[in-house]
């Protein structure tokens, strides 16, 4: 049996099935063992993940009078977080995905090339020409206003290596996307855009070793990498003209709303506007892309976990906000309908949250390929709808990627 716990009420013996957090966030290179050990106990209450899952069918039980959260009651709560996003319609101008997808490539392309040459820039002592990005924000931004979901998508693909330099343009797109959706100015959108694009410039300043192992790091190595906000800011302090945005997310977009957060463990009322919305996207770029030491999660899996996390760690506003930006489904989700058929996500749709334009391509009744076919589940008269989201792992589909990404024809 599965309850959810406030770690203050782990005990040695316990089942630890999951943490209530992204790996990011725990010292430990498994998620689910039995805590054997006094020093793993001390480990977890050190970090800042505060609940987890203890499976009791595995291990000790909690005493009768600690307060626990069953998996329906935690699943209710999730449903509810993402219905509250779902509510309102979305405000949105666009083109079609794959007519964005080419020029996206190449702004990704483009992108990467800038971060790495100012990740050398920094290395080598010398001041990092803010000035110069703004170019490449502005065509950033442009792609979002044309197709959100197609740099977003692209860059969420990224391959291990490619991380650190993607991550940055991954982020100033969401970060845009995320302000067009709250309705902020375009001043500010910008503003967003280049915090996103710059906000992990201090890890330029890591051991590469570090940087890139492919392991889970040590307590002493995680302590080196949560250094890179306050490195970033001294950087961009030392440039010249860097907007005040940007200094305020690099510092703080590893802050949180229960004070938990580094380096300086901000209470809610004390991180900006501008730092949670970077917290949030950063997050969800780093749980769904490839790690070298784990692979990314599904996207809409990505934002149910984050559901799961939003009290204490994230703005419950900036989050629904976050959601509509994205879709219940993000493209490249693996859903399955419920027709019995198995669909990955290649666009949103205007019209719901709930219903976007997906790829049909397999029948879990007959165990087989199916032509793909293109679905828009908002059509009206449409009888197919989502049953549920499907773990991508559980069915090792080689393609996924490739089938959002090819042509399509409506249907």
């Amino acid at each position: 049996m599965l309850k959810k716990i406030s770690v203050n009420d782990l005990r040695v013996g316990m089942h630890i099935k999951e943490f209530c957090g992204s790996w990011m966030e725990h010292p430990f290179w498994r998620n689910a063992f039995v805590m054997d050990d006094p020093r793993d106990l001390q480990r977890i209450l050190a970090s800042s993940i505060k609940e987890v899952w203890i499976d009791c069918s595995k291990g000790l039980d909690v005493a009768p009078e600690v307060k626990t959260v069953s998996f329906a009651e935690s699943e209710a709560e999730v449903e509810a977080e993402l219905a509250r996003a779902a509510s309102s319609a979305r405000q949105i101008e666009r083109v079609g995905v794959s007519a964005e997808l080419a020029r996206a490539a190449r702004i990704c392309a483009k992108g990467k090339q800038a971060v790495v040459s100012m990740f050398q820039e920094a290395r080598m002592g010398r001041a990092i020409d803010t000035a110069a990005t703004q170019r490449l924000v502005e065509e950033i931004s442009d792609s979002v206003t044309r197709n959100p979901g197609a740099l977003i998508s692209l860059a969420r693909i990224k391959t291990a290596d490619d991380y650190t330099y993607l991550h940055s343009v991954a982020v100033c797109a969401l970060m845009v996307a995320l302000a067009r959706q709250m309705g902020l100015s375009e001043e500010d959108t910008r503003a967003a855009g280049h915090a996103g694009l710059l906000h992990d410039l201090g890890k330029a300043l890591m051991p590469m070793d570090v940087l890139n192992k492919p392991g889970k790091l040590t307590d002493e190595e995680f302590a080196i990498v949560k250094q890179h906000p306050v490195e970033g800011h001294r950087l961009l302090l030392e440039a010249k003209g860097t907007h005040e945005v940007t200094l305020d997310v690099c510092l703080h977009h590893h802050e949180k709303m229960d004070g938990s957060g580094y380096p300086d463990h901000l209470p809610a009322e004390q991180i900006s506007r501008f730092a949670r919305m970077g917290a949030v996207c950063d997050v969800y770029d780093a749980i769904t892309s490839n790690r070298p030491y784990k692979a990314g999660w599904d996207p809409a899996e990505s934002l149910r976990r984050m559901a799961e996390w939003t009290q204490g760690h994230f703005d419950p506003a900036i989050f629904q906000s976050f959601v509509k930006s994205l879709g219940i489904y993000p493209i490249g989700s693996l859903v399955r309908l419920a027709s019995g058929r198995l669909a990955i996500v290649v666009e949103q749709s205007a019209r719901s949250l709930l219903a976007p334009r997906v790829k049909v391509f397999f029948s879990t009744r007959s165990n087989a390929r199916l032509p793909p076919e293109i679905v828009d589940l908002s059509r009206p008269g449409s009888t197919e709808k989502i049953a549920a989201r499907e773990d991508p792992a559980a069915w090792n589909f080689p393609d996924l990627d490739r089938l959002w990404l090819t042509g399509e024809s409506a249907s």
